[in-house]
């Protein structure tokens, strides 16, 4: 008598599993060469389990990115340590940006299929640059209160300092042919800190 394998029930598979799958999937072949087949044969489930959960490539995708870069950003951001929020400000914010350029998933991402980020640069922000910004916008919030950061709208200055930093990100690569990474990043926490620093009264 052969005992059928059964593959485990969608309700018993926890989404890790599956983002975890998908991650060896993008890190092995890239983002255009992963399949929803190949991700559920990795997890070890049936391709209508996946489909459940995510209905194309893309969710599954963007839900990879959100899970990643968020967790990486807030590990980042949780150990930023200064004397006034500015300080925190910067020191997490160049501290993401290294992270993130040297993750083995976005740096198989921008090295393979470095067009597949350009909607989030021309047409919508994405969940894990919300995510920035909000950490933008707290330290900014408590800037404004402890007097180290100038005055202004603060959704304008977490959305400006927000496109200086995935700049540094997502041109990362070409920009450090011929420039130290370390030099750029230092120059990264000047130009932060100086735009931030209060007028002289």
């Amino acid at each position: 008598m052969t005992l059928k394998r059964h593959m485990p029930s969608p309700s018993r598979v926890d989404d890790d599993v599956l983002l975890d799958a998908a991650r060896d999937c993008v890190l092995a072949r890239g983002v255009r060469r992963t399949t929803l087949t190949d991700v559920a044969r990795g997890a070890g489930v049936s391709r209508m389990t996946l489909y459940r959960r995510f209905p194309d490539v893309r969710s599954l995708l963007g839900a990879l990115m959100t899970r990643e870069f968020g967790a990486l950003l807030a590990r980042t951001n949780g150990s930023a340590d200064g004397s006034h929020a500015r300080a925190r400000l910067v020191a997490g914010a160049v501290a993401g940006a290294r992270a993130i350029v040297a993750d083995p998933l976005m740096r198989s991402v921008l090295d393979r299929d470095g067009e597949l980020v350009l909607p989030y640069v021309v047409q919508r922000l994405g969940s894990t640059q919300h995510i920035a910004e909000q950490f933008l916008l707290a330290q900014l919030l408590a800037g404004h209160e402890d007097g180290s950061v100038r005055a202004g709208d603060p959704a304008v200055q977490a959305r400006a300092l927000l496109l200086v930093v995935q700049s540094f990100v997502l041109s990362h690569g070409p920009a450090t042919t011929d420039i130290d990474p370390a030099a750029l990043f230092g120059e990264l926490a000047h130009l932060l800190d100086a735009s931030l620093r209060p007028e002289p009264t």
